[in-house]
């Protein structure tokens, strides 16, 4: 199967998903109930053989979204340097280069999503100063869920810079030489950059 034709059957597998998950939070009548108990398994199953899951596995982490099921939202801290340079964590995952980032958690702004994973990831402290950007990954681009990304430009107000349980090293780079970027950060940062320039 082609890259292409995953990313497609990734996004149907997730709209299925979906459907039955909504279905299930409003149905009232049994018949459509087990309709769409019938189409989650369906989902579950096909998710499972996609990314090597067990069906079991795949139908927990589905029953932790309850109620009508949104994009996930995500947020990242976009902090430069005075000489210019961005701060990026390189991932254990992957090697790659990415900002300090991370998913928002129950009753958390995405704002205050930035501030705290740039605080986990880093051990700086920040505070936002404008929305740099908000992008959307639809499912199959980097993952089997549409995510919401909030990017915000950010100043250092306090703390010092160290390595967290979740990199292996942290560092400021100039945009042009980070050697391997994280997934779609690398537009968003100069997207960054440029916005700050003109806010200057």
């Amino acid at each position: 199967m082609s890259n292409a034709a995953e990313d497609d059957f990734t996004a149907f597998l997730d709209e299925l998903r979906i459907m039955a998950q909504v279905g299930l939070e409003y149905v009232d009548d049994p018949y459509d109930e087990e309709r769409y108990e019938r189409i989650l398994t369906l989902a579950s199953e096909w998710y499972g053989r996609s990314y090597d899951l067990p069906e079991k596995d795949v139908r927990e982490r589905f029953a932790e979204e309850v109620g009508y099921v949104t994009p996930k939202v995500c947020a990242e801290a976009v902090v430069f340097d005075s000489d210019g340079r961005l701060l990026l964590q390189k991932r254990t995952d992957d090697g790659t280069w990415c900002f300090p980032c991370g998913y928002t958690d129950p009753n958390e702004s995405p704002a205050e999503t930035a501030v705290r994973e740039t605080r986990e990831e880093t051990g700086l402290t920040v505070e936002v100063d404008e929305l740099a950007g908000i992008y959307t990954r639809m499912p199959g681009e980097y993952g089997p869920h549409c995510l919401v990304r909030h990017s915000y430009l950010c100043s250092v107000t306090g703390g010092e810079l160290r390595v967290s349980h979740e990199g292996e090293d942290v560092r400021y780079w100039d945009i042009n030489d980070v050697p391997v970027w994280h997934k779609d950060h690398e537009p968003a940062a100069r997207a960054a950059a440029r916005k700050r320039r003109e806010s200057e």
